[in-house]
C-alpha cells in the first residue's frame, strides 16, 4: 500500500531529470549493452566492450522498453521504481529495528541524501543492486527471521545485477560464521546458524555461473584484460590501498554534507541516559550492521579504478539508520537533529563541497549534460560533416544516436582526456580533426577559491586517475584553433573548437575531348 506513495514521491522530486539523455557509464556501458540485448536477445554487449558485468540490469530495463518504448523517460521512470522500492526497504528495516516516526526519519533522510537523490534516476546498476541488497537486509535483519530462503533470492538478485553485492550477504555469512562457533552448545542455534550461512553463500552459485557463461561466450572470465586490470589487479599497493581506506571512510562519514548527521550522533553519544534504559539497536544487530559496513568499506578500497562513491551506494542507509538509532536513544528531540541533516542534504544537492568530486554525486550531473547537449548541437547545425576531437563520454553521446544527444552519428576522434599531455599529443597529428568539444571531466573549486584536496593532488593524479583539465583558451593555443562557443554552469564547462586548415591543392588541365 505504500509503494505507491514512495514512487508518486521520487517520481515527482525528479520530474524535471526524466528526459535528460544518458549520462556517463550509462552512456558508456549499461544503457548500450541494454540495447544490444533489446535488439539481439544476447547477454553479451556487442556495441560496447564486455565487463563482464551481470545481465539482470540489461534484461529489466530491455523488458520494460518492450512495454514504454526505447525513449530515455521510460528508462528513467524505471529507475525511479526501482529507488522507490530501495527506498521501502529502507522504511521496513528501519520501522521493525526502530519505529515508524524513526523509519520515517531514516527514509526521508536517504531518499534525499545527493548522491542517492542523484542515482535515483541513472540507469547504472548499481540502484538495481542497492534495491535487492537492502531488501535482503530488511528480512536477514528482522527480529526472529527466518527468511532465508526469501532472503537467499533477494541478495542472488542483488548479485546478477552487479557482482560487487557480493560482498554484503558474504559479510553476514562470516558473521553466522562466528555465531556458530560462539554457541557451541546449543544445537538449536548452530542449525539455524548453518542455514542462515548456506542460504548467505548461495548466491555465489549463480554469480559463478554467470562467469563460466561468459567464459565461454568471450574467452575472458572478468571482461577484458583492461578492464580487469584498472579495477583489480592495478590496486593492489599497499599505499594506495591505505588511501582508498581514507577515502572510502569520508564517503561514508563526511562526503556530501553526511558529516551533519555523523557529527550530530558523535555528539548525541555523550549525552548520559538512564542505567534502565534498554539499547535501541540489539547488540547482535549491531554488530551485523557493522560487519556488512567495515567489509564493504574494505572491499571497495581495493575494487574498482575510480573511487566512486555509487559503489557504497547500499551502505548510506545503514549510516543513517545508525544515527537516527543514536539520537532517538540519547534525545527526546532527535527530530530536531533529523531535521538539521535533512536541510543539509537538500543544500548538498545544490551547493558543491570545496573539493573536486564526481558530477553525479548531486545535480552538477545535470548541468554537465545540459552544456553537452547544447555543444553537441552547436557541431550537429552549424558543422554537421565535422571530424570532432573530445574525449569519453561525449565520443559515444555523438557517436551513438540511441543516447539522445543526435539524430545522427557524428565523426569523432578520441583521446583520454584534456590534460597538457593529451592535447600536446592530440597537436601531433592536426589533419586528423578540424573540430573538437572540451569539457569539464570532474567538478573543481574555483583557482582562488577553498579547495581541500588539493594537498592530496599529487597521489590522487598517481593513484586514482585525477587530472587537470585545460580551460578552452589553453586547448586552442596549443591545437592553434579557435573557440567557436562555450559555456559554463555552476563551475561545469563545455566549449567548441574550430581549426581552419590550410589544404594544399593544384589544378591540371584537363586532357581534351576525344570526338
Amino acid at each position: 500500500m505504500l509503494y505507491p506513495l514512495f514512487f508518486a514521491a521520487v517520481y515527482l522530486s525528479h520530474i524535471t531529470l526524466l528526459r535528460l539523455p544518458y549520462f556517463w557509464d550509462e552512456a558508456g556501458y549499461y544503457i548500450p549493452a541494454a540495447w544490444d540485448f533489446f535488439r539481439t536477445g544476447s547477454l553479451i554487449p556487442q556495441s560496447t566492450l564486455t565487463n563482464a558485468h551481470p545481465p539482470l540490469p540489461s534484461i529489466l530495463l530491455a523488458s520494460w522498453w518492450h512495454l514504454s518504448g526505447y525513449v530515455v523517460s521510460g528508462t528513467r521512470t524505471l529507475v525511479v521504481m526501482v529507488a522507490a522500492a530501495a527506498l521501502l526497504a529502507v522504511f521496513r528495516l528501519a520501522r521493525s529495528l526502530l519505529s515508524t516516526p524513526a523509519a520515517i526519519a531514516t527514509t526521508i533522510l536517504t531518499a534525499i541524501y545527493p548522491i542517492w537523490f542523484a542515482q535515483s534516476t541513472l540507469a547504472h546498476a548499481d540502484i538495481f543492486a542497492a534495491a535487492f541488497t537492502l531488501w535482503g537486509l530488511a528480512l536477514y535483519l528482522e527480529p526472529s527471521s527466518e527468511n532465508q530462503i526469501l532472503t537467499s533470492g533477494l541478495f542472488s538478485l542483488a548479485v546478477l545485477s552487479k557482482e560487487t553485492a557480493i560482498v554484503t550477504p558474504a559479510a553476514l555469512a562470516a558473521f553466522e560464521a562466528v555465531l556458530l562457533y560462539r554457541s557451541r552448545t546449543n544445537s538449536m542455534q548452530r542449525r539455524a546458524h548453518a542455514l542462515w550461512i548456506a542460504s548467505l553463500l548461495s548466491p555465489a552459485i549463480p554469480l559463478l555461473a554467470w562467469y563460466a557463461y561468459h567464459r565461454h561466450q568471450t574467452g575472458f572470465i572478468f571482461g577484458n584484460p583492461e578492464y580487469l586490470r584498472y579495477n583489480a589487479t592495478a590496486n593492489l599497493g599497499v599505499h594506495r590501498v591505505l588511501l582508498s581506506l581514507w577515502h572510502r571512510l569520508l564517503h561514508l562519514a563526511t562526503h556530501m554534507n553526511m558529516y551533519v548527521p555523523v557529527m550530530c550522533a558523535i555528539a548525541a553519544s555523550f549525552v548520559p541516559v538512564k542505567p534502565s534504559t534498554p539499547p535501541v539497536l540489539p547488540r547482535r544487530t549491531l554488530a551485523a550492521i557493522a560487519a556488512v559496513l567495515v567489509a564493504n568499506w574494505i572491499a571497495f578500497s581495493v575494487l574498482g579504478g575510480a573511487l566512486l562513491t555509487r559503489y557504497l551506494l547500499p551502505m548510506y542507509p545503514l549510516v543513517v539508520l545508525l544515527c537516527v538509532a543514536t539520537w532517538q536513544r540519547h534525545l527526546k528531540q532527535w527530530w530536531a537533529l533529523a531535521a538539521l541533516s535533512m536541510a543539509a542534504f537538500l543544500a548538498g544537492i545544490w551547493i558543491n563541497p570545496p573539493y573536486a568530486f564526481a558530477p553525479e554525486d548531486n545535480l552538477t550531473y545535470r548541468d554537465m549534460v545540459v552544456l553537452h547537449q547544447q555543444a553537441i548541437s552547436v557541431i550537429a547545425h552549424r558543422y554537421p560533416q565535422a571530424t570532432v576531437l573530445s574525449a569519453w563520454p561525449a565520443t559515444a553521446e555523438m557517436s551513438r544516436p540511441e543516447l539522445g544527444y543526435v539524430s545522427h552519428p557524428l565523426k569523432v576522434v578520441s583521446i583520454q582526456n584534456f590534460a597538457l599531455d593529451q592535447i600536446e599529443q592530440a597537436a601531433q597529428d592536426p589533419g586528423a580533426y578540424d573540430t573538437a568539444l572540451l569539457f569539464s571531466t570532474k567538478w573543481e573549486p574555483p583557482p582562488n577559491g577553498l579547495n581541500l584536496g588539493r594537498a592530496n593532488r599529487q597521489a590522487d593524479a598517481k593513484y586514482f586517475d585525477f587530472h587537470h583539465d585545460l580551460s578552452p583558451s589553453e586547448a586552442a593555443a596549443l591545437l592553434h584553433g579557435e573557440v567557436v562557443w562555450q559555456a559554463h554552469r555552476k563551475g561545469e564547462w563545455a566549449a567548441v573548437l574550430r581549426f581552419p586548415r590550410a589544404v594544399s591543392a593544384s589544378f591540371e588541365k584537363p586532357a581534351k575531348l576525344l570526338r
